[in-house]
């Protein structure tokens, strides 16, 4: 029993530093590939040193690392996250390295809020780190600029509401006035009675005997003729 108990220790202990060497040695070829500008290649060897690593946190970092040079930032917030959140025995100036990663990749996104709040963690961690506060710094300028361009934004956006609510009321009220007008040129004329309609007539068969009376008075008045005088 003893015999089969070491046996099997060894082999755990040998495939224990096996996988050890190949997640080292990923590491490394990433890390050459990496100095050499060859992001993508340096981050296929991060990811399969990830695969063979049970606390892949040098993995995990540089493979945050090799996505942030190829602009994919929130991926390689993932994996700065990552590498943060298994970072047990790590000293607080690698953890704060690995936050001050996370609040640039944040940046990059123009996610201020999140990048601050990396920082303020960092900060935390390492306080005489000035790169640090120094970002922190350039990431609330930041927000609040995107917060007064938000602003703005939001002040264009109801006066466009308001002066297109105004056109469809002013539209409504012509469209309103039009059907009033159509409305009124439908209506039949008031109709009169037959006795005001006969009152009418008759008033004017008197104003039109009036009128013939005054000429015939007229015609019959004597015309005065002047006369010459005699010298």
């Amino acid at each position: 029993m003893k015999t089969i108990l070491i046996s099997t220790g060894i082999l755990l202990l040998l495939s224990t530093v096996a996988l050890a060497q190949s997640e080292n040695s990923y590491i490394r070829n990433g890390n050459i590939l990496y100095k050499e500008n060859k992001f993508k290649d340096a981050e296929i060897d991060y990811r399969k040193s990830i695969e063979h690593s049970k606390n892949p946190v040098k993995g995990q970092y540089n493979l945050g690392n090799s996505l942030y040079k190829q602009n994919t930032y929130d991926e390689a917030a993932k994996s700065y996250m990552n590498a943060f959140q298994q970072m047990k025995n790590a000293t607080a100036e690698q953890k704060a390295a690995a936050l001050h990663n996370l609040g640039n990749s944040m940046l990059k996104s123009e996610k201020y809020a999140e990048s601050i709040d990396a920082y303020k963690q960092a900060l935390r961690l390492n306080p005489k780190d000035e790169d640090t506060r120094y970002n922190l710094s350039y990431a609330m300028q930041k927000m609040q600029q995107q917060q007064q361009q938000q602003q703005k934004n939001d002040k264009n956006k109801d006066k466009n509401d308001k002066n297109k609510e105004d056109q469809q009321n002013n539209q409504q009220n012509n469209d309103q006035q039009q059907q009033d007008d159509q409305q009124e040129q439908k209506q039949p004329r008031q109709q009169i009675s037959k006795q005001d309609a006969e009152r009418m007539l008759q008033a004017l068969n008197n104003d039109e005997q009036r009128t013939i009376d005054k000429l015939k008075k007229q015609k019959a008045k004597p015309v005065q003729v002047q006369v010459e005088k005699d010298w």
